[in-house]
């Protein structure tokens, strides 16, 4: 599906950690008005630049991260927000919404490497409301129901040092 300005909600990164069920890192991500929480299962890779720059370490050379960035920046464009656009079969999508002095670009990407240039950008994140509703009842592991359970009850002080 095609991304469409529709209703987006802003979101916020809760934390990063380890899902106990698989081992897999898990970016949560929050919408400060209702409470809502979306769980994102990452790549080690990107959980690693997530934690990076959550941490504020500086890297002795660019990441790919560091580098997309300055090339980005490096072309006179500035990353304006990233959107959670879609969701198909279990699988997130994302987009970069680029300001560029000849115009907006929209760029695919994975959620995950769309919030750690986010991260470095200090751009906001967005989700669409769809992605969010879809996103409550979706089978995203075959143990949603345990993993959904674990995820509401989960304290603050759950999230780790990545808490943000």
């Amino acid at each position: 599906m095609a991304w469409s300005d529709s209703k987006e909600v802003r979101m916020q990164i809760k934390g990063l950690f380890m899902d106990p069920l698989n081992r897999m890192p898990i970016v949560v991500l929050a919408d400060s008005h209702s409470e809502s929480l979306l769980p994102i299962w990452i790549g080690m890779a990107e959980a690693s630049a997530i934690a990076m720059q959550l941490e504020n370490v500086q890297p002795p050379r660019p990441m790919t991260h560091d580098l997309l960035r300055s090339v980005i920046e490096g072309l006179d464009a500035r990353l304006e927000k990233v959107v959670v656009h879609d969701l198909q079969e279990n699988t997130f999508y994302a987009i970069l919404v680029l300001k560029h002095p000849s115009g907006m670009i929209v760029i695919d990407a994975r959620p995950s490497d769309a919030i750690a240039l986010a991260l470095r950008f200090n751009a906001p994140i967005y989700v669409s409301e769809r992605v969010l509703a879809e996103a409550k009842t979706i089978d995203l592991h075959e143990q949603t129901e345990s993993v959904q359970q674990w995820l509401e009850s989960m304290e603050p002080e759950d999230f780790g040092k990545y808490q943000v």
